[in-house]
C-alpha cells in the first residue's frame, strides 16, 4: 500500500501542519514516509502545499508527478491540483471554501467536508485541517486515529497540548462525516 497525497491551501490553514501530522503518525505506525513542503514568501495568506507519501515500502522520491489524493483547502488549490490527481484517485476538499458547482465540473471523484465552518463552530478555524484528516482516515483507513492523537502530542509544542482534546473531537467528527 502506498498513498501519494498533495495537501494545498492558503498559508495559515494548517496545510503544512496536516502533512507533518500525517507523516509523523505514519512513522509511529512503522510506515515509510516523505513530506516535501512548498510555500510562498508570505507567512499567512500566501499559497502553501506539501507532498506526502505514506507507504509500506521504501519511498524512492519525495517529488510527486501525480497524486492518488489531493486535499484542497480552498478554490485556487482545487483549480491548480484537480488535474494532478490520477484518474482512479480522488479529491478531498473543504466545501466551505470550494463551491459545489465547481466540484460538479470535475471528472474526478470528490469527497467534501464543510471543514472550516465546522472548525469555527468548535471555536477555532485552525481545526479545519483536522476535520479533513478525519475524513481522509474514514475513506482510506491509511492510519489509525490513535496514531494521530499520539502525533499531536509529539508534534505540537507543549503549550498547545490543551487544544488536543478539541482537535480529537474534530478528528472524530471528520471520521463520522
Amino acid at each position: 500500500m502506498q498513498y501519494e497525497i498533495i495537501i494545498a491551501g492558503f498559508g495559515g490553514q494548517g496545510v503544512l501542519s496536516a502533512g507533518r501530522l500525517l507523516v509523523y503518525a505514519g512513522m509511529l505506525e512503522g510506515k515509510h514516509v516523505s513530506w516535501l513542503p512548498s510555500y510562498g514568501p508570505e507567512m499567512r495568506g500566501g499559497t502553501a502545499n506539501c507532498h506526502v507519501i505514506i507507504s509500506d515500502e521504501e519511498v524512492g522520491s519525495p517529488i510527486l508527478n501525480f497524486a492518488d489524493i489531493a486535499i484542497c483547502m480552498n478554490l485556487p488549490s482545487f483549480d491548480k491540483f484537480e488535474t494532478f490527481v490520477r484518474d482512479d484517485g480522488f479529491i478531498l476538499c473543504d466545501t466551505s471554501m470550494v463551491s459545489s458547482e465547481k466540484i460538479s465540473e470535475t471528472k474526478r471523484k470528490v469527497y467534501g467536508i464543510d471543514a472550516t465552518t465546522k472548525a469555527i463552530e468548535l471555536g477555532n478555524k485552525a481545526f479545519a485541517n483536522i476535520f479533513i484528516i478525519g475524513k481522509l482516515l474514514q475513506i482510506t483507513k491509511i492510519l489509525r486515529p490513535e496514531s494521530i492523537e499520539k502525533a499531536l502530542y509529539d508534534v505540537l509544542p507543549e503549550k498547545k497540548h490543551y487544544l488536543i482534546p478539541i482537535e480529537m473531537e474534530a478528528l472524530k467528527m471528520g471520521l463520522s462525516n
